[in-house]
């Protein structure tokens, strides 16, 4: 396509916001498993959780983390807060590509800690917000978290933008807690953070449009790349940003533009 300039991009970019950011989007989407509960912890537990398994093949992931769901009895943050040794031994078997039973458990810990001390994960997110970013925050999150003896295996599952990783899954978690809900896809549990603040869930598919786009110049998908794309994004729209996430997703995995 022809290069636009800002505000046919903006145009654009608005349009396929709106096509894709559809109740529909659900039915094929991780964001499907926080939708089934209705209490704010049981929500952000399952986004969590769900958001660390979404690599991958799409099926496989909605396979897992309802299975996962299973698991945890479909009551999550009771049996964060509740477990005994026994339920941990009952996760033994479950794996999602490299997170396994190990990870699971350790996760299952380093929560039920976090609940005890948080009130939930919005109220540690929110001590170490950025004005403009949550990216700090992500850095914090992920140093709390492993704060418990753990094996070193389980950090990958969660990324750290000081490492200067995109920290796709984390960010995707974030914006299904934060942005409104009122177009039916995100949840917008959080109300102490702000849509201004989130950052894209940068992966191949929303990199490659972007690049095609003249978003984004830099080759890799990492936390430079991120904080490029962030910056053209907000002078898109400063309050909202990641809305044009769904447009770039949208556009590069069911109209491989």
């Amino acid at each position: 396509m022809k290069k636009l300039n800002k505000t046919e991009l903006k145009e654009f970019l608005d349009e396929k916001a709106t096509f894709y950011e559809q109740p529909k989007f659900i039915e094929t989407d991780p964001v499907q498993i926080p939708h089934l509960f209705t209490e704010k912890k049981d929500i952000e537990i399952s986004g969590f959780l769900t958001a660390t398994i979404s690599w991958g093949n799409r099926k496989s992931i909605l396979n897992n983390a309802h299975r996962l769901m299973n698991l945890l009895g479909n009551s999550p943050h009771d049996f964060i807060m509740s477990h005994t040794e026994n339920d941990l031994q009952s996760l033994e078997g479950f794996v999602h590509r490299t997170f396994n039973h190990i990870d699971l458990s350790y996760f299952i810990t380093a929560l039920h800690y976090l609940y005890t001390k948080f009130d939930d994960m919005e109220s540690f997110f929110k001590q170490f917000a950025s004005e403009n970013t949550l990216q700090n925050a992500i850095h914090e999150f992920k140093k709390e978290f492993f704060s418990l003896p753990h094996q070193s295996r389980t950090e990958k599952h969660i990324s750290d933008p000081h490492k200067n990783s995109a920290a796709k899954r984390i960010n995707m978690f974030l914006r299904w807690m934060i942005r409104d809900a009122k177009a039916g896809v995100d949840l917008g549990v959080w109300n102490k953070l702000s849509s201004s603040q989130l950052s894209c869930p940068l992966d191949v598919h929303s990199g490659n449009v972007a690049r095609k786009l003249g978003l984004l110049k830099r080759k890799q998908n990492d936390g430079k790349a991120l904080l490029q794309l962030d910056t053209k994004l907000r002078t898109l729209d400063p309050m909202d940003p990641v809305k044009y996430d769904y447009a770039l997703f949208g556009l590069g995995v069911f109209e491989k533009f």
